[in-house]
This record gives C-alpha cells, structure tokens and sequence, in this order.
C-alpha cells in the first residue's frame, strides 16, 4: 500500500499494491495490520454502500461529537469525485476542500477523518461507493453542508446534479458550528 499525502492535513489517499492478470485482478481494499504497520490505527465499525445513477450527488455531511466519524472510502464499481472539506475549527485549513476521482479503474482509497464534511458526485451510471466509518451512524448528530456553498467554491462539474430534497437545503458553512 502506497500512501499519498493532501495538502489538507489528515487526508490521505491510499494506494493499494493490485495484482492482476489473464483473470482480472486482487487487491486488499483494507489490512488491519498493514495499516498499523503504516501507522494508520482506526477502529472500524461499521462498513456503507450506495449505489446511484450517473450526476447524484450526495453531501455534504458529517457527524457531531461524540458520535464523529473516520471515513475510508473508495469506489466498487463506477467513478466519483468525492470531497472533503475541512471543518474543524482551529484547523489553518479550516473551510478549504480537496476532492479526488474514485474509480473502480484507479482502485484509489480515501481517508477522510472526523472533522471533515464529506460529499460525493458520480461520474458513471451504476456506482457503488463503499465506506468504512470509525463511529456508528446517529442522527441526531448529524449535519450537512450545501453542496453549491459559494464561500467553498466546489467544482463538482456539473450544474444540476441530483440531490435529495433534505440535501438541497443544509446551511451553508459560515452557518454552521463546528464542534471540532
């Protein structure tokens, strides 16, 4: 596994080694002890799909403390772009974002801490997205970001993507507080 590092404090692309031939192709998608071995220590415990057509996007969300959430997510089948934008508080990041394309062809990892909002756009029909998260889903601790927040200045690449109605109306960032 091959760590890439952003220029976002705590988000990290992995890359894992893929061992392909005549058949296809193998890789490990997640190691505990290989993660260790990287330093990466998270304690995952519970594992999300979603599956959507090409242009839905889904986001920006996150998880209130306690019940804060790690993310490792990546892409089974399809492509996305998925971004994360930085929402703890006392970061020199706070505000800024970084997006990355997942793909079932990069087979590309993305680690996403707690105090981040996450979000994603497919860029294919039929992709499934796949995440482990450190902490189980509670929603009363959940909250959101807009997608199209002017303050954040997203391209996700696309002017009318298809969002959820509870998507299309979460605050913008400089309306939220940050628990982080």
């Amino acid at each position: 596994m091959d760590i890439q590092t952003t220029p976002i404090e705590g988000l990290l692309i992995l890359n894992p080694r893929i061992f392909k031939d005549e058949r296809g192709y193998f890789f490990e998608s997640y190691n505990k002890l290989e993660f260790e071995r990287l330093g990466l220590n998270f304690n995952f415990v519970q594992d999300n799909q979603s599956f959507s057509i090409k242009h839905v996007l889904r986001g920006l969300h996150y998880q209130n403390p306690p019940f804060e959430q790690g993310k490792l997510v990546s892409v089974a089948s399809g492509a996305a772009l998925d971004v994360a934008v930085d929402i703890r508080k006392d970061s020199k990041t706070f505000g800024q974002h970084f997006s990355v394309i997942l793909s079932e062809e990069n087979n590309k990892i993305f680690w996403i801490p707690a105090g981040f909002a996450h979000g994603f756009i497919t860029l294919e029909d039929n992709t499934r997205f796949v995440y482990k998260c450190t902490n189980n889903y509670n929603k009363a601790a959940e909250g959101g970001i807009i997608w199209n927040d002017p303050d954040l200045n997203i391209d996700w690449g696309i002017d009318k993507p298809l969002i959820s109605e509870k998507d299309q109306i979460l605050p913008r960032l400089k309306e939220i507080k940050s628990s982080f």
